[in-house]
């Protein structure tokens, strides 16, 4: 009996690393990243129609049914990859938008796994990744889960030990950076202030094999966050706030702007929750949320 519809969770991201390497033939820049999903997810709804026909409708009403929404493109290739019927998708988003957390690329891999599923295509892991990349970088990532390693554009991902369980307060300033602006930075940033420092990839792996926070925490860099900060001093305030609340490290995650401390005890985390909301105008979005240790794909 085949399902009339499915629900997938689609979970963002944060960076706890992330390294800017040279620009490549095709205009994209290596990176080499570490990629940990987090307990905030958008939810997706895909029910079948008796037509051809792809619609989307979302609790963000600008989010349209067209080619700039990426979820909707993720699901405009699978039905003409795999000639499918028409489906309706249902997107509630929580994840910010244009916050450096991967909340579009998320939607989009929530698209692909629950075609697979209400189309029972049985695509492997590995096919699906590849379907991803034809949409962008993060996806394959939103594929896969968990906590890993990523170089290349992004796309080549090796699964490393799991994140201890940890908790984490976000802020999301009321802006956006898009991400082709801050890897657009980094080549004027290094050329008037020379390279930012770097994480060093090996000692953060090493220290989350060991679980120690405060390890981990003194591993992280990103070396698209100097430019950003100099653009929008906030974010370099945030980072300050979130150590003066308790944090055992703070820093901005991807393109940001969106800034995140990483909590030994949950009740410090929502403290600093708390506080952020009284400091910050009510249009930054603040939340709480969690790193889990996702033990398999999902």
């Amino acid at each position: 009996m085949r399902e009339w519809n499915v629900r997938q969770r689609a979970y963002g991201k944060i960076n706890l690393a992330l390294n800017v390497g040279e620009t490549r033939p095709d205009g994209f820049h290596e990176v080499t990243m570490i990629m940990q999903h987090v307990s905030i997810w958008d939810e997706i709804t895909l029910i079948r129609r008796d037509d051809a026909d792809i619609t989307l409708e979302c609790n963000l009403p600008f989010l349209g049914a067209n080619e700039k929404n990426i979820a909707y493109r993720a699901a405009l290739l699978m039905k003409q990859r795999y000639d499918l019927r028409g489906f309706h998708i249902r997107l509630f988003k929580k994840i910010p938008i244009a916050a450096g957390m991967a909340g579009g690329s998320a939607d989009a891999a929530a698209v692909i796994k629950a075609v697979n599923r209400l189309f029972g295509l049985e695509l492997s892991m590995d096919e699906m990744m590849q379907l991803g990349m034809e949409l962008g970088s993060d996806i394959p990532f939103c594929l896969l889960g968990g906590t890993c390693l990523a170089t290349g554009r992004g796309e080549k991902l090796e699964r490393i030990a799991p994140m201890r369980e940890t908790h984490v307060a976000l802020v999301k300033p009321n802006f956006g950076i898009s991400t082709p602006w801050s890897y657009a930075q980094i080549d004027a940033y290094k050329a008037s202030h020379g390279e930012p420092v770097k994480a060093d990839i090996p000692a953060m792996i090493q220290a989350i094999e060991q679980g120690k926070l405060s390890q981990i925490c003194a591993q992280m860099a990103n070396q698209l966050e100097p430019a950003a900060i100099e653009a929008y001093p906030v974010i370099g305030e945030i980072k300050q706030d979130m150590t003066e609340f308790g944090a055992a490290g703070a820093m901005m995650t991807g393109s940001g702007p969106t800034v995140f401390g990483l909590f030994e005890k949950y009740e410090t985390a929502r403290e600093a929750v708390r506080r952020c909301k009284m400091r910050y105008p009510w249009k930054y979005q603040v939340m709480y949320c969690r790193i889990e240790s996702f033990k398999k794909p999902y």
